[in-house]
């Protein structure tokens, strides 16, 4: 079993050392999604929600989140990013009125931008929930997890479907 890499010789937690590891370009896809009422739906696909344009708006807090992950994650570093992508998609079954987010980050530096991604997807469900709470507070948020991600020296990762 490898050694922690977060905790200093004392015990204490450390953010890791990257200044040894060499850039390369990295991605990370991440995939999130929130359950909906058809009423919801309707009026966010009208866009007559009235606190604005549901996706546009959650777009740009999924992006603003991507940039800000290393404030709110304590061992993350901070990336200058160099591309984020949040996109939307309901799924085809009538009966279920579900949103899948999708956030794409990418980068040129030492470290990966995996939690990035899924800061980005998760804070991008939450923001449609708060602007559609008012209609219906049993929105679910579904799962969020890591698609894949390329670059780095542990090579590149592909979720099996």
């Amino acid at each position: 079993m490898g050694e922690f890499t977060h905790f200093n010789q004392e015990g204490h937690a450390k953010m890791v050392d990257i200044s040894e590891k060499s850039e390369t370009a990295r991605i990370a896809v991440a995939l999130s999604s929130i359950k909906v009422s058809e009423e919801i739906y309707e009026k966010i696909t009208k866009q007559e929600i009235k606190k604005g344009d549901v996706l546009a708006v959650a777009q740009v807090a999924g992006i603003m989140a991507a940039k800000k992950t290393a404030d709110i994650i304590p061992m993350c570093h901070p990336i200058m990013l160099k591309g984020v992508d949040i996109s939307f998609q309901w799924e085809d079954d009538a009966e279920d009125f579900q949103l899948i987010i999708s956030a794409t980050v990418k980068t040129v530096g030492s470290t990966g931008v995996e939690m990035e991604a899924l800061t980005a997807a998760s804070v991008t469900a939450l923001t449609i929930y708060d602007m559609c709470k008012s209609l219906d507070k049993g929105m679910v948020i579904g799962n969020t997890y890591l698609v894949e991600k390329s670059g780095g020296k542990n090579g590149d990762y592909k979720r099996e479907q």
